[in-house]
């Protein structure tokens, strides 16, 4: 027999999550910041070995925004699975959201952005994709 996980325990295992966003949202101090000089030094390498110049800092920063909140896509719909996508989504804007606000009001080392809020909420859409493409066949093979 196989074990499966219910929506409860993903809902759990979500909010152990959003702990974990909390503490990177929240952090005093940008999470990039002791690798800054290392990341310098690797675009700088790459872009030496032909790696174009628009690979950079902003592309780096941008592609971690949309990894970090994968999880919460994924988690999100395994939590929840008959919300629809643009719920999901919701939920990750209203996440990031918080976060940016509460870095606006109360961190002043720490700059919030739109692009912050898009690229997060991208990658809870993807996260949330991510599960619907695994789903997919096992529910087209339920129905025949």
């Amino acid at each position: 027999m196989k074990a499966t996980a219910t929506p409860t325990t993903w809902r759990g295992v979500l909010t152990g999550f959003l702990a974990v966003l909390a503490l990177v949202g929240f952090w005093p101090s940008p999470v990039d910041q002791p690798v800054q000089g290392q990341l310098a030094v690797f675009l700088f390498l790459i872009h030496a070995l032909g790696v174009p110049p628009w690979i950079g800092y902003g592309f780096v920063e941008a592609t971690a925004n949309v990894a970090l909140f994968v999880p919460l896509g994924f988690l999100a719909a395994l939590a929840f699975p008959t919300k629809p996508w643009w719920q999901i989504g919701g939920f990750g804007l209203l996440v990031s959201g918080f976060m940016e606000l509460g870095q606006l009001l109360f961190l002043h080392s720490r700059y919030p952005s739109a692009l912050d809020l898009a690229t997060n909420t991208a990658g809870c859409l993807l996260g949330f994709s991510l599960v619907a493409f695994v789903r997919r066949p096992r529910i087209a093979a339920a129905a025949t």
